[in-house]
């Protein structure tokens, strides 16, 4: 429905009064429309039935950066004016290792604590370094969501897991763009493409708000046969030369209001007898001012998009936190898993020498007569199976020293670090953490104040309820409100033809002087001079019949709502689960060590008395071998409870989102890389004075077994005794 009115001849006092008339329709209609202001960034309300949701602490300080670029903010014109049309320059990535790995490289050996560790992995490592540019993005993202156009694009959610070995934890996406689904494994029950979309981004969308200027400008010359003389004065043809200047400039505000401006200019010149003038200048000008009453009225509706970027920006942040959290982790299993390796390759040794000793023992003692060869074939087999079981262990803790140097370097090409062996020079203490000793509520409600899982669900949250909002105003019909201001000028030079075309209607050639000439400035005078106005109101209406389309998307919008406050109550009972359990894990760890040590101690005692009875004649080998074998098991069982007692403690860290200030790690240096002071990590002791030990390679293993195969002496046969 269109209601318009044009009037050139009515004083302005009549069109003040249909503004006022029409802004009094508007107030009584706007009354009838929600106005959604922007969200505060507090704790959402809890639903009807649902407990209150704990007040999270949100991750400080926001909107961090990897450099002090801002890429949030545009690139003005000044001093370059083409600075925004111009494509910008990133920094290049670096690929260099932090001059702190260099310095730890000790007579070809890298001495490596748990704290250099973590303070390489902060400066080197690629899943966090991935994650600081995600940062960037969301504030690219913010950029864009001011500017008023079509919404976000989103940004990169989850985390970034391509660093090998450690642990690895479910990956959470939140805050994905408008439109932003997963892809399924099957293409039943989805959508055009195999997506499910969402249906954030829908509504109405929001003005321009970024001006616009568009400028025509054209020179035309044409030459026109025409069929009858009639209209042409006679002329089998007319020529034309049309030169126009056009410009138009748009500007949308955030209140739902869009104002264009044009200002269009002419100059023709013909050859047609029934032209007045030639040339001939028309200029005219027209102001128009559009509300938007229903559909598309308020801030809340055309700023939700800002308000949606800048909760994902803090999502970016809080999901930089949780990488943080996640790496560190990861390269504490990686680092226990290396002493795990380092101790086993020293158990294996241990080993190795006690039954090489005892072989060449029994050897003397079959070269004397007073052991068995059944005895030496023994200490034999064993000895071997114990070589055996050292080179695995070597292999093993070859392995683990790469993947620690792939966590902590971004280059392994240098010859020196590749080939370098890594020393772990920390031990976990069994010292008691005070989070043993606090209570389940207390450490749940910690957990739950300081995870950013929890954060970014609750930012989730909130940007879905801005998505509600908005679907709930494309229910409403289009009724928009236009006034316009204009004006038509016409002037030019009095057409050579004049007279003779004014003969041909009856009219005296001297009405011709009083057209006169005309220049531009008299043109643009009459512009403002009301002497041609155009001015009026136009109100618009669209009512869709039935609405099912707006229905269903606001129907859809408001079950994802409840299914996101599902999932941050089912967050909040997993984490009180994993806490729980994490907590009765660490206790029994501790005791699992203890018991571990005992046993150790007790093997270690058997086979030293086992084998103080073997040289006094009361014992056998195949003794000596049980309690060897015994000794074993339980270095490897020790070495097994130790590493899982501290990775048990460094996940229960993480569970409560407490490493980085457990370890006086700021997020502002990490979110830059440039960390000078390596983190205070406590419950560590220093390892104890052992032989170290350096896992040959393949080839040194292969040539060494050779060699013992050639040396090796052929062994007499005993002669059985009479």
């Amino acid at each position: 429905m269109l209601v318009s009115r044009n009037d050139s001849e009515k004083k302005s006092t009549t069109f003040f009064a249909k503004l006022k008339t029409a802004a009094a329709i508007s107030c009584l209609l706007a009354g009838t429309a929600p106005s959604y202001p922007q969200v505060p960034q507090q704790t959402a309300p809890a639903a009807p039935g649902l407990p209150p949701e704990p007040t999270p602490n949100p991750t400080q300080p926001l909107f961090m950066r990897d450099t002090s670029r801002d890429f949030s903010r545009p690139r003005g014109y000044w001093p370059n004016p083409l600075a925004p049309y111009s494509p910008t320059t990133v920094p290049p990535a670096s690929f260099l290792n932090s001059v702190q790995l260099d310095n730890l490289v000790k007579d070809g050996k890298i001495y490596l604590s748990l704290s250099d560790a973590v303070l390489l992995a902060l400066q080197n490592n690629y899943d966090i370094a991935i994650q600081r540019l995600n940062l960037d993005i969301a504030d690219t993202d913010l950029l864009r969501a001011r500017s008023g156009i079509g919404g976000i694009a989103g940004i990169p959610t989850g985390l970034v897991t391509g660093t090998q070995g450690g642990t690895t934890s479910s990956v959470s996406s939140v805050g994905g763009g408008p439109g932003g689904g997963s892809s399924s494994s099957s293409v039943a029950g989805t959508g055009p493409g195999g997506l499910s979309l969402s249906t954030n981004g829908s509504g109405p969308t929001p003005e321009n708000f970024d001006p616009a200027l568009q400028g025509t400008v054209e020179f035309n010359h044409q030459i026109q046969p025409e069929q009858s003389p009639i209209f042409s004065g006679g002329l089998p043809s007319i020529t034309q030369n049309t030169d126009t200047y056009n410009f138009t400039f748009n500007k949308g505000f955030i209140t739902g209001t869009n104002m264009q401006v044009s200002f269009n200019n002419t100059r023709t010149t013909t050859d047609n007898l029934f032209s007045f003038y030639s040339p001939a200048l028309q200029s005219s000008f027209n102001f128009a001012l559009t509300q938007h009453l229903l559909q598309g009225f308020g801030t809340g509706v055309n700023g939700r998009f800002i308000v949606q970027a800048k909760n994902d920006r803090r999502i970016a942040d809080s999901i930089f936190r949780q990488q943080l959290l996640y790496t560190i982790n990861q390269v504490e299993n990686i680092y226990w898993g290396l002493v795990s390796a380092y101790e086993d390759v020293q158990s294996k040794q241990r080993a190795l020498d006690q039954s090489t000793s005892l072989e060449k023992d029994d050897e003397k003692q079959l070269q004397i007569g007073s052991m068995a060869p059944l005895d030496v074939v023994n200490a034999k087999s064993q000895e071997s199976s114990d070589q055996q079981a050292l080179i695995a262990s070597q292999n093993t803790l070859e392995y683990q020293q790469l993947v620690m140097k792939q966590a902590i370097a971004r280059n392994l090409d240098d010859p020196a670090l590749a080939s370098a062996p890594i020393i772990p020079t920390d031990r976990v203490s069994l010292a008691e953490t005070p989070e043993e000793h606090m209570s389940v509520d207390d450490l749940v409600r910690e957990a739950d104040a300081n995870r950013p899982d929890v954060e970014q669900a609750i930012l989730n949250l909130r940007i879905d309820e801005l998505t509600l909002k908005g679907v709930r105003n494309g229910l409403l019909p289009t009724f928009d409100v236009q006034a316009f201001y204009g004006a038509n000028a016409l002037g030019g030079a009095v057409s050579p033809s004049c007279p003779a075309a004014l003969a041909s209607f009856g009219l005296p050639a001297s009405d011709c002087t009083l057209l006169g000439t005309t220049g531009y400035g008299d043109v643009l005078n009459n512009l403002v001079n009301s002497s041609g106005p155009n001015k009026g109101v136009e109100f618009t209406m669209n009512i869709p019949i039935r609405n099912r389309p707006a229905q269903a998307t606001e129907e859809r919008s408001q079950i994802e709502y409840r299914k996101a406050q599902m999932v941050l109550q089912q967050l909040y009972i997993q984490i009180r689960m994993n806490v729980i359990s994490q907590q009765y894990a660490l206790t029994n760890d501790r005791a699992a060590v203890n018991a571990a040590i005992s046993n150790h101690d007790y093997n270690q005692q058997s086979l030293d008395a086992e084998i103080k009875k073997l040289h006094l004649g009361a014992s056998t080998t195949a003794n000596v071998l049980v309690q060897q074998k015994g000794l074993a098991a339980a270095d490897a069982q020790l070495i097994a409870a130790r590493a899982r007692y501290a990775t048990d403690r460094a996940a229960f860290e993480e569970t409560l989102a407490s490493t980085l200030d457990r370890y006086g790690i700021s997020i502002v240096d990490a979110a830059t890389g440039q960390i000078h002071t390596a983190p205070v990590i406590p419950g560590l002791e220093p390892a104890q004075s052992l032989p170290e030990v350096q896992p040959p390679t393949q080839q040194q293993q292969l040539r060494k077994q050779e060699q013992q195969q050639q040396t090796q002496p052929t062994q007499p046969q005993p002669q059985p005794q009479q």
